[in-house]
C-alpha cells in the first residue's frame, strides 16, 4: 500500500525533558518486513509515564533525550509488511508493548518478559506510542473483536499486570486475597481474583471513590485505611492467602504482609522506593513467599477473551478523554482530581 503524500509526516507527543512536553511533525513511519503500521486510536496513561514526565526517571532507566512516552495502546493495522499477511490491513488491534528477542534462555523458557533484549515502548531510550502512527512487530498487534472498545483493547496492558499477577500468586478457587492499593491495576486484580475463583477479595485504599468502585467491581470487602490499620480490620478475621500489594508504598507492604496467613504469598506489584525493609522474621516464621512482577508474559489472549466475554469490565475505568495536544493535562489527571483513575489519550484528536 502506498502512503498519500498529504499523510508523509506524524503528529507526535514528546518528552523534551522532565515537566515540558511538544507536540511535532515527525517521519511517518514505513513497517519493515515483520510489521504492521498501525493508525493509533487510544492510548492509556500509566504511572510510569506519569513519572517520566514528572522526574526523568525509573529506577535505572532516564529520560537523557527526547522521549516519546504510551505503551497501553490500541489501533488499526493501516499497512503490513511484506512478510505479513495483507488481510491484517484494518484489522483493529491491542498492541502488546514489549517484544523480546525470542532467541534467548528466558524467551525459550516462556519468560519472555525476562528477556535482557526486550525492546519495550515508552522505556528509554525506546519511543511509545503516544504518535497518530506507529510501527510493530506484527505478532505483538492482538486483534480484538468488535464487542471491545478502542479504550479497552488499551486497557488490556494493565489488565495483563494484573494477570500475571494473579498466575505469580497462584490465585485459585477459594482463595482469599488482600489487594492493597486501589489504583487502575489493584482494581483489575481484584476483578481478575474474582474470575480465578477467590472466594473473598479485600481492597484497601486511602481513596473511598475508587473503594467504591472496587465494591461494585465484586470485590467483597473494602477497607479505607485511614480509619484503622489492617491489622485492626482483619483483628479476629481469617487472614488473606496472598497479598497483591499495588500502592508501591513501603508502608503499605509491611502492613499488607504482616496480616497475611502462614504459608501467605505476597506478589509486589506497584512500583515505589528502589528498596524496602524487609520483616524478614516475619517471612521466616510463617513461611512466606515473596516475589515480584516484571511486565508480563503470554497474556494479552486471555485479556481480551476476559474483556469481550463481559467477566472483567474495564470500560467504566477510563475517567478521562484526551487529544493529542492535552497529553501534559492527562498524565497529571490523577494527581489532580481524586475521582480520576485512567486517562486515555486520543492520538487522532
Amino acid at each position: 500500500m502506498s502512503v498519500p503524500e498529504q499523510s508523509r509526516t506524524t503528529r507526535t507527543a514528546v518528552l523534551v525533558r522532565p515537566g515540558e512536553l511538544r507536540v511535532e511533525e515527525r517521519p511517518r513511519p514505513r513497517p519493515s518486513a515483520d510489521e504492521v503500521l498501525i493508525e493509533v486510536t487510544s492510548v492509556g496513561v500509566c504511572g510510569s509515564d506519569t513519572h517520566y514526565y514528572t522526574h526523568g526517571r525509573i529506577g535505572s532507566y532516564a529520560v537523557t533525550s527526547p522521549l516519546v512516552l504510551g505503551h497501553e495502546s490500541a489501533g488499526v493495522v493501516l499497512e503490513v509488511g511484506r512478510d505479513v499477511d495483507p488481510h491484517r490491513v484494518g484489522q483493529r488491534v491491542s498492541i502488546e508493548p514489549g517484544v523480546p528477542c525470542r532467541e534467548c534462555e528466558q524467551c525459550l523458557g516462556g519468560r519472555y518478559n525476562l528477556c535482557p533484549d526486550m525492546v519495550f515502548h515508552a522505556t528509554p531510550p525506546v519511543d511509545g506510542s503516544l504518535s497518530e502512527v506507529i510501527t510493530h512487530h506484527h505478532a505483538f498487534a492482538h486483534p480484538v473483536p468488535e464487542e471491545v472498545s478502542d479504550d479497552a483493547a488499551a486497557m488490556v496492558e494493565p489488565l495483563s499486570v494484573a494477570l500475571w499477577a494473579c498466575r505469580k500468586a497462584g490465585v485459585g478457587p477459594g482463595d482469599r486475597v488482600l489487594v492493597t492499593g486501589a489504583g487502575p491495576v489493584g482494581l483489575l486484580c481484584a476483578q481478575v481474583a474474582r474470575v480465578a475463583g477467590a472466594a473473598e477479595v479485600v481492597v484497601a485504599d486511602v481513596n473511598s471513590h475508587r473503594l467504591a468502585v472496587a465494591a461494585a467491581d465484586r470485590a467483597t470487602h473494602t477497607v479505607d485505611v485511614r480509619d484503622g490499620t489492617l491489622e485492626d480490620w482483619f483483628g479476629q478475621r481469617r487472614r488473606p492467602h496472598v497479598l497483591l500489594e499495588c500502592s508501591g508504598h513501603a508502608g503499605s507492604t509491611v502492613a499488607g504482609m504482616a496480616v497475611l496467613a502462614p504459608a501467605g504469598r505476597a506478589v509486589l506489584v506497584g512500583m515505589g522506593d528502589d528498596t524496602l525493609e524487609l520483616p524478614l522474621s516475619l517471612v521466616q516464621e510463617r513461611e512466606l513467599l515473596v516475589t515480584g512482577v516484571f511486565r508480563y508474559a503470554n497474556t494479552w489472549p486471555t485479556a481480551i477473551g476476559l474483556i469481550a466475554s463481559g467477566q472483567v469490565r474495564v470500560d467504566h475505568l477510563v475517567t478521562g478523554h484526551f487529544g493529542l495536544d492535552q497529553t501534559a493535562q492527562a498524565l497529571t489527571a490523577a494527581a489532580d482530581d481524586p475521582h480520576a483513575i485512567k486517562s486515555m489519550i486520543h492520538p487522532q484528536t
